[in-house]
């Protein structure tokens, strides 16, 4: 399983290029209110040894003294990307955090982007919201196009509610990307028709200026997981594709 410090790499991303990452979830531990089956960070029962979340003045202190010495050497960063071990939005000082960021790649790395992976979870609350229209990149994840299907890929925490998620995720008017990770195991079939139909309609709805579909990279927590090739997953989201709908597929 991954365990990333607060500030990490820049490591090399399937869709974000070179992408400096910051973990606002302990260094040791995992805070996640998914428990997803493919996570490269592992089950949740297995990062409970360390719940210290990092405070907003050690996120801009670490990031700062990174950046300084990135951009010392010329090492190129083409993201800054809040990942890390768990859902990010969940660190109760996530929009100073964001706002610190902000200003520190205007000052470091002006031409990066910085982007948010969620679970798209917190997305309507106000203050998580906002602070997520700030980033260039509001990544959001649907995997599945119910709560029966979500319980069965990202067993969500307890409330968790696949048409909740969506509502909330229309505040954007379409600026910002979906995430789908397509998988298959005796329980889940992403390229079943209850699960492809389901998410092209939610694509459809919310209109995101990108649709990113993936699939699984690294060792995942679930024995037995099957991938999908860039040409499978093309041919599930080509009606979509036919449409004029932006997506990035990878394998």
């Amino acid at each position: 399983m991954i365990r990333e410090e607060t500030v990490f790499g820049p490591i090399f991303s399937r869709r974000l290029g070179s992408s400096l990452g910051i973990n606002l979830l302990p260094e040791r531990g995992k805070i996640c209110n998914f428990d997803c089956i493919y996570c490269e960070c592992g089950w949740n029962r297995d990062g409970r040894d360390d719940t210290v979340l990092p405070t907003a003045a050690k996120v801009r202190g670490d990031l700062e003294r990174k950046l300084r010495s990135l951009a010392a050497v010329g090492t190129p960063v083409d993201s800054i990307t809040f990942s890390g071990d768990g859902e990010p939005t969940l660190n109760p000082e996530f929009p100073q955090i964001i706002d610190d960021t902000l200003r520190l790649r205007d000052e470091f790395y002006p031409k990066a982007k910085v982007s948010v992976l969620s679970n798209a979870t917190r997305v309507h609350l106000e203050s998580i919201f906002n602070a997520l229209c700030r980033v260039d990149n509001p990544i959001m994840k649907i995997d599945a196009p119910s709560n029966e299907l979500a319980e069965r890929i990202n067993q969500p925490a307890q409330g968790y509610d696949v048409d909740r998620v969506v509502e909330a995720l229309k505040a954007f008017g379409g600026d910002f990307v979906l995430q789908t990770c397509m998988l298959r195991y005796d329980g889940f079939d992403s390229s079943s028709s209850e699960v492809i139909g389901g998410m092209l309609d939610i694509v459809r709805l919310l209109h995101p200026r990108e649709w990113m579909v993936y699939t699984i990279d690294r060792p995942t927590p679930m024995r037995g997981l099957g991938k999908f090739s860039p040409e499978e997953m093309r041919a599930l989201v080509q009606p979509l594709i036919d449409e004029g709908f932006c997506i990035q597929i990878k394998g």
